[in-house]
């Protein structure tokens, strides 16, 4: 599946007001666009996970929870329907239970390996630009700046 018709699907979802969960996912992160694939074919449709695409130039922070970009890309979030922001891997414990697949996290519902899932995460967030050969957190929010100041499309980031 072709980032294109990723986009046409995220867009799809966020039309559909029964999503259980939206996703805010870097969709110039390899990684992170592969983990949409694989649960965009798990959702098969239903719209049961709204996928939201932070790298979008029309991306809007007040339509996801007040999670702007920056903060959006130091770690993965989710919003619930009423509203609660959740983050780390609370976010893929959700989404993988909201699917059927939720056997996949369920061992980081208990505290001790809640927490240390948690920690492995966060290192994983912290070197996830170099080590998909992307340019600093820094540099990728000039740039953004950069080109929403000059095409102003984007929203607040």
């Amino acid at each position: 599946m072709a980032i294109a018709s990723e986009t046409q699907l995220t867009q799809e979802n966020s039309s559909n007001s029964s999503w259980k969960i939206k996703l805010l996912y870097d969709g110039k992160c390899p990684l992170c666009v592969r983990e949409v694939k694989f649960l965009l074919k798990r959702d098969r449709g239903r719209g049961i996970v709204n996928f939201v695409d932070i790298a979008d130039p029309n991306y809007n922070p007040e339509a996801n929870g007040g999670v702007d970009f920056a903060t959006a890309m130091g770690r993965i979030h989710g919003i619930l329907p009423d509203g609660t922001v959740i983050k780390n891997v609370e976010v893929f414990r959700r989404v993988y239970e909201e699917l059927g697949m939720g056997w996949v996290y369920a061992l980081t519902k208990l505290p001790a390996i809640s927490k240390i899932a948690d920690i492995l995460y966060g290192v994983w967030a912290d070197w996830r630009l170099q080590l998909t050969g992307r340019p600093s957190l820094s540099e990728i929010l000039a740039t953004r700046a950069s080109e929403c100041n000059s095409k102003g499309r984007c929203q607040k980031h």
